[in-house]
């Protein structure tokens, strides 16, 4: 088959299963190198579209998928996700039964599924490399690869022993890796541990434009904290905290002010984190709390602000929670508040963390000096008066203009010129604001959402996520071909739920005109 012709083909199957029409540049280079069967490592932001890099291949490619992830959750989302877009996927984890796990096995045998969800803690059993020998594996894909590199933020000793895994099975399949933020020191670990051979490699650019970024200093986090929420009231968030105690106190404050708010960290039975997770997932909470171990399990596209109550230890660790906000290309707000004791625990906690490592000492030094070198570089983010998305795209050896209307920075620059070009004390630029008739209709459309969601027992993003809404607000499709032309409607999506949405629009809404 011809390069343009996989292209074709592959465009086909995204415009069928996920509603859009062309892929992106990067999303391209990496989909037909699969499937030319090179090895690949893609560097690409949250919300760039890593997954759909392996998932199109998958369903091009003769065998099985296996995607190594690192959480439950994760894997659970997305096997999901894939059903909703008419995709057989399945995930074989701690949470299923033995019964339901061999049972799983044997679906797969029998050709079943396409991609299959795995921790890489699965790979080092005997069982399931018997199982793994026994099917055809046409592509392995290690999801948050940044976890192979003890230089990275998340490291997890199993994913070193993928590449052994790898040369157990009878037939080398291809290789993708995907993360969302690597220094070069993690992304040469990635290269030589993963053991990718000759790879395409693809860095996207970390720049989330949709993203606004601010840090504020307050002598009062909790009222600043209170006024954020106020101002984003029915919006879903994620609050961070840098301990468990932090978390308890932070959510048992706004729960007293009238926020409803789940809790998330390591110290809580499992029930209440699953359900808190779920609740969360599913919109029927709004806001979560949470320290770092609500984490890379977050597949939730419509988080529409993250807030660190607490400065992060490193600013790989910041970037990647601060990009959970606004996974579906909509505006979303990532407000850090700093406080002086921020720095007095995130030294313990980085001094504690080597304590436990396991580490000679040697070792455990060096990797104690390189996390405060870190820390520093992550105080210093917070003091600065420059761009802020400069400085993060700096840190990740990204070049950037000196100026961006997308960080509380240069805002504040911009308002002091234009008071001074003004006279006045009024400033001439405001925030946009969808239209009230937009927001109208886009209200009905949620609702109608809800409904779907609710019925079917999926997260409502499942059904359409805030940004497709949004443009169905903006355009007021009147048919099905001008409703097929959003960003996100499939054909299957469509015939499932989009000729509901129509109608509602029809009804609910008028065509711009000249006169309007």
């Amino acid at each position: 088959m011809q390069r343009n012709e996989r292209l074709r083909q592959a465009e086909g199957l995204m415009y069928e299963h996920f509603g859009y029409s062309s892929f992106r540049s990067a999303q391209q280079t990496l989909i037909l190198s699969l499937l030319e069967g090179r090895d690949v490592l893609g560097i690409m932001p949250t919300g760039a579209g890593k997954s759909m890099c392996y998932q199109i291949p998958a369903l091009m490619l003769p065998g099985i998928t296996l995607v190594i992830s690192p959480l439950i959750s994760l894997m659970q989302d997305q096997v999901r996700a894939l059903k909703a877009a008419g995709i057989a996927g399945a995930y074989l984890n701690s949470s299923l039964t033995y019964r339901q796990y061999l049972k799983a096995l044997d679906n797969a045998r029998k050709g079943m599924y396409k991609i299959i969800y795995v921790a890489p803690e699965r790979l080092e059993t005997e069982e399931f490399l018997r199982f793994a020998c026994s099917v055809p594996i046409s592509l392995l894909a290690v999801d948050e690869a940044h976890c192979v590199s003890q230089w990275g933020h998340d490291f997890r000793p199993s994913y070193v022993g993928i590449a052994s895994f790898m040369e157990k099975l009878p037939t080398r399949p291809v290789m993708a890796a995907f993360t969302a933020t690597a220094t070069p020191a993690v992304r040469e670990d990635i290269l030589s541990l993963l053991r990718l051979r000759d790879p395409e490699i693809a860095v996207t650019g970390f720049d989330r434009e949709n993203l606004f970024f601010s840090v504020r200093r307050p002598q009062d986090k909790k009222k600043a904290l209170l006024e954020f929420l106020g101002e984003h009231r029915g919006e879903s968030g994620i609050v961070y905290c840098s301990t468990r105690k932090q978390v308890e106190r932070t959510a048992a404050f706004l729960q007293e002010n009238g926020i409803i708010a789940a809790r998330y960290h390591a110290g809580l039975e499992e029930e209440e984190r699953r359900q808190g997770q779920t609740d969360f997932l599913y919109d029927r909470i709004r806001v979560m709390v949470a320290t770092n171990a609500f984490g890379m399990g977050i597949d939730k596209q419509n988080v529409s602000f993250v807030v660190h109550y607490n400065m992060p230890k490193n600013m790989e660790a910041y970037y990647q929670e601060a990009g959970r906000a606004g996974r579906d290309g909509s505006k979303a707000q990532c407000l850090l508040l700093y406080g002086p004791g921020d720095v007095h625990t995130a030294q313990f906690l980085i001094d504690h963390t080597a304590e436990e490592s396991g580490d000679s000492p040697e070792m455990a030094e060096r990797r104690k000096r390189m996390e405060y070198k870190k820390l520093d570089q992550m105080k210093e983010y917070c003091f600065t008066s420059s761009c802020l998305r400069q400085y993060i795209l700096g840190y990740f050896g990204e070049s950037a203009g000196d100026h961006c209307d997308g960080c509380s920075n240069c805002r504040r620059s911009a308002l002091v010129k234009d008071i001074a070009a003004m006279g006045t004390g009024k400033p001439a630029q405001q925030v946009k604001r969808i239209e009230k008739t937009e927001r109208t209709l886009y209200e009905m459309l949620r609702s109608v959402r809800m409904d779907f969601a609710q019925r079917a027992g999926l997260p409502p993003e499942l059904i359409f996520t805030d940004m497709t809404l949004q443009v169905m607000a903006s355009q007021r499709p009147q048919n099905e071909y001008e409703m097929m032309q959003i960003p996100g409607v499939s054909p299957v999506k469509y015939q499932q739920y989009g000729k509901t949405f129509l109608r509602v629009i029809q009804r609910n809404s008028h065509r711009r005109s000249g006169v309007e």
